[in-house]
């Protein structure tokens, strides 16, 4: 049995060595039979693509095109805070109800919020007894003028009810003027005063909530600030390098990350004259007309025009490749090599066509930019 069983283990492993081997063949055929790899080599420069038909790429010179000199900046909408009105209460007192909050467009006389007030209590009440106070001495005026045509008083009397009358009127003009500053409304004597929007626009600050207490305006924030958003200033960083290409009355060309198909006109009104001393820049105020679609925050890209007017080059739009947010364009570098360089694309001219600084005109670029780099990273 032992000699059975060494035979069968012998007859095993052969077996085994024999599909082992076979194994390899099979391999060996099939990476016989395995097409060639892409054509494409990648040199020690990322920037640089190495193929094998570079005719499959067709090179174009670059076009040249004037134009004048244009700086392009980013920048945010913000209020005009010359239209930033306040909401306040000259009335202290607790807040009722609010019927508006910060984020809110609000149209002037609107109902914001009311205030229950002491105040107003106290200046209906000193206006009631100004009333009362003057009712009293146009009587005793007319007493003392009946009695002086009777000789049984002298003249001095009557005018001093006359005194006493006059000064009366002014205690009623004061506690009627006093009702008014303080927001109450004279036909309707009550504690309660509305407090409404003196303008119309975008609620951006709220200090109050429902029954709050309300100070005076010692150390007291608003109540409400309203900013009218139908002319905003889009607030621009211009570095110090470039801000010989900024003046003041500049038309702008501002355009909004999110609606970049259109393109809104503005007027460059302040130029800060005090720089960031970290970043190098000054701040530039553009005042542009708020058609309804600028959002306080907003991000926009303002293009300003310069004067002079110099030569740029003009490529296919396809030229253009947009990686890693960065143009770039080919140009041949060698017989069957290509170099990636960047550019900064500017205007699209009709039909296809793109202005790009970063080379010269005259320069040759791969046509289509975008078919090479698929290639590359086939």
């Amino acid at each position: 049995m032992n000699r059975n069983s060494l035979l069968i283990s012998f007859a095993c492993l052969a077996l085994i060595i024999s599909l082992a081997a076979c194994g390899n063949n099979v391999h060996a055929s099939a990476k016989d039979t395995a097409p060639p790899p892409a054509a494409v080599e990648h040199e020690d420069n990322s920037g640089l693509i190495k193929v094998d038909h570079p005719d499959q790429f067709p090179l174009l010179p670059a076009g040249d095109r004037m134009d004048t000199t244009e700086l392009a900046v980013t920048g945010s909408v913000t209020p005009d805070v010359s239209r930033n009105i306040p909401v306040i209460s000259l009335a202290s007192g607790r807040v009722v109800e609010i019927h508006a909050r910060i984020g809110d467009m609000v149209t002037k006389g609107q109902l914001l919020l009311r205030i229950q007030s002491s105040d107003i209590s106290q200046a209906f009440s000193d206006y009631r007894q100004a009333l009362a106070d003057e009712k009293l001495v146009s009587k005793q005026l007319e007493r003392a003028q009946l009695l002086v045509s009777k000789g049984a008083i002298a003249q001095k009397e009557v005018e001093v009810a006359q005194n006493a009358e006059a000064k009366a009127k002014v205690d009623i003009e004061a506690a009627q003027e006093k009702l008014r500053v303080l927001g109450a409304d004279m036909k309707n004597p009550s504690a309660i005063i509305d407090i409404a929007a003196p303008i119309s626009g975008v609620i951006v600050e709220q200090n109050v909530t429902n029954a709050a207490g309300v100070k005076t305006l010692d150390n007291s924030p608003n109540l409400f600030t309203i900013a009218d958003i139908s002319n905003v200033w889009i607030v621009c960083d211009v570095y110090e390098n470039n801000l010989s290409q900024v003046r003041m009355g500049e038309p702008v060309d501002i355009r909004l990350n999110a609606y970049p198909d259109r393109v809104f006109r503005g007027v460059v009104n302040n130029i800060g004259p005090i720089l960031d001393p970290n970043l190098r820049t000054a701040k530039v105020r553009v005042q542009v007309q708020n058609p309804g679609v600028m959002r306080l925050g907003m991000f926009v890209t303002a293009t300003f025009h310069g004067e002079t007017k110099e030569v740029r080059a003009l490529v296919p739009a396809t030229a253009v490749l947009h990686l890693h947010d960065r143009d770039w364009v080919y140009v041949p570098d060698g017989s069957n090599t290509f170099r990636r360089l960047v550019v900064t694309g500017g205007a699209m001219v009709a039909p296809d066509m793109q202005e790009v600084t970063g080379i010269h005109p005259g320069d040759r670029v791969v046509s289509n930019a975008l078919v090479l780099q698929n290639t590359a990273e086939q």
